[in-house]
C-alpha cells in the first residue's frame, strides 16, 4: 500500500510539473510580439490609385459629377478606371484619388493644386484614418517636363501643316533631357507617399507601392483613311515616334524613378500594341484607346468648351479593364518589375520585364 501511495504521489508531482510548464510556455507566448496581420488601423483593405489621367480614368467615361467640371474640377475620375478593376484576394475596396493632368508636385505633399484639388498625398493621409491601405498604384510623370499629352496635341496640330517638319523632329532635340528632369520629381512624389504612410504607423512591408508607365495610345499601323479628323489626324512619322521612342524612353525614365524610390515598376509601354486608337479600322471594338473625340454638347457651354476634346487619345473603358487585369496579376507576385503584354487569350498579362525588352 505504501509503495502505491508513493507512485500516486510521484504521478501527481509529474502532472503538476507538466501543468506548470504549460502555463509558463503560454505566458511566454503572450509576452512575445505577434506578427501584425497587414496594414494597421481600421477599415477595409484598400487599393488606392494616385496620379494623372491614365489613373483617374480619362477616356473611360461616366465621370463622377464632382470631377466632370463642377466648380472647375476636371479631374475626370471614372468608375471604369483601372484601379477599380483590381481583383486581389483580401482587398475589398478601391479608391481613386488621381486627377487628370496632375504633375508630380500635386501627387506629392505641398501646395500644388490640380483642377481645384489639393495634394493627393494629403488626401491619402485622410484616407488612412478609416481605410487599411494594402497597395498604392501611381501613374505620374508625363505631365512634368516631358509634357507627353501636350506633345501629342502638338503632333495633332502638325498634321494640318503639310509644309512643316513632323513635330517629332522638334521633340527629339531635348526629349531625353526632359525625361532626366522628370525623374527626381517622380521620386519625390513616391517618397512623400511613403512618408504619409510611415506617419500613419505603416511599416514598409505593410503595403505595396507600384509605379506604372504609359502605353502608347497611337501607332503607325492604322488605315490611311483614318489619319484625319474622323479618327487619328497624325503624320506617320509622328505616329511611329510616339510608339517606338516616346513611350518606351518615358518608361525607361520611370523605371529609374521606381528603382530610386524603392517602388515596384509596371511597364505599360507595349501594353497597347495592336489595340491603339484607329488600329481597328472600321471596327473600333478591339481598340483600347479613344480616337479623336469631341463632346459636341460641351461646345455650347463656354465653361466646358475648352474641355470638349479632353478625352481624346486616352485609354477607354476596355483599356482600363485590361490594365486593371494586368495590375492584379502583378500585385499577386513578388516580382520587382513586370510588363503588361498581350497573351494568347487576347488579354494583358504581367510578364517579366526582360521579355518586354526583347520584344521591343
Amino acid at each position: 500500500m505504501a509503495r502505491s501511495r508513493w507512485w500516486l504521489a510521484a504521478f501527481a508531482l509529474v502532472g503538476v510539473a507538466l501543468l506548470v510548464g504549460v502555463f509558463v510556455l503560454i505566458g511566454r507566448d503572450e509576452q512575445q510580439p505577434t506578427e501584425r496581420p497587414g496594414p494597421p488601423g481600421r477599415g477595409p483593405l484598400t487599393v488606392v490609385g494616385l496620379g494623372d489621367s491614365t489613373m483617374s480614368g480619362e477616356g473611360a467615361g461616366d465621370y463622377t459629377a464632382d470631377t466632370d467640371g463642377r466648380n472647375g474640377n476636371w479631374c475626370h475620375r471614372s468608375p471604369n478606371a483601372s484601379v477599380h478593376h483590381v481583383t486581389v484576394t483580401s482587398i475589398v475596396k478601391s479608391v481613386n484619388l488621381a486627377c487628370s493632368g496632375a504633375p508630380s508636385g500635386q501627387v506629392a505633399l505641398g501646395d500644388v493644386k490640380q483642377w481645384t484639388e489639393p495634394s493627393q498625398a494629403q488626401q491619402l493621409a485622410q484616407l488612412v484614418k478609416n481605410h487599411r491601405v494594402s497597395a498604392v498604384v501611381v501613374a505620374v510623370g508625363a505631365n512634368d517636363d516631358p509634357h507627353f499629352s501636350r506633345l501629342i496635341s502638338e503632333c495633332f496640330t502638325s498634321w494640318f501643316m503639310d509644309d512643316g517638319d513632323p513635330c517629332s523632329e522638334r521633340i527629339k532635340d531635348d526629349w531625353q533631357s526632359r525625361i532626366d528632369k522628370m525623374v527626381p520629381k517622380v521620386v519625390g512624389a513616391l517618397e512623400d507617399i511613403k512618408k504619409v504612410l510611415r506617419g500613419a504607423g505603416y511599416d514598409r512591408e505593410d503595403y505595396e507601392l507600384v509605379l506604372q508607365s504609359y502605353a502608347a495610345p497611337i501607332g503607325p499601323d492604322i488605315p490611311e483613311n483614318l489619319r484625319n479628323l474622323n479618327g487619328c489626324p497624325f503624320r506617320t512619322e509622328d505616329l511611329r515616334w510616339v510608339k517606338d521612342t516616346g513611350a518606351t524612353s518615358l518608361s525607361a525614365g520611370l523605371r529609374q524613378a521606381a528603382s530610386e524610390a524603392g517602388a515596384r515598376f509596371l511597364d505599360l509601354s507595349r501594353a497597347g500594341d495592336g489595340h491603339e486608337a484607329c488600329s481597328g479600322g472600321r471596327d473600333a471594338s478591339g481598340e483600347w484607346f479613344t480616337r479623336f473625340t469631341v463632346q459636341w454638347d460641351d461646345l455650347t457651354d463656354a465653361e466646358r468648351a475648352t474641355h470638349a476634346i479632353q478625352e481624346s487619345f486616352h485609354p477607354n473603358a476596355a483599356g482600363h479593364e485590361q490594365f486593371g487585369r494586368c495590375l492584379s496579376e502583378f500585385l499577386t507576385t513578388n516580382d520587382e518589375s513586370a510588363a503588361c503584354l498581350e497573351g494568347e487569350d487576347g488579354n494583358l498579362h504581367a510578364a517579366p520585364s526582360v521579355l518586354a525588352q526583347s520584344r521591343g
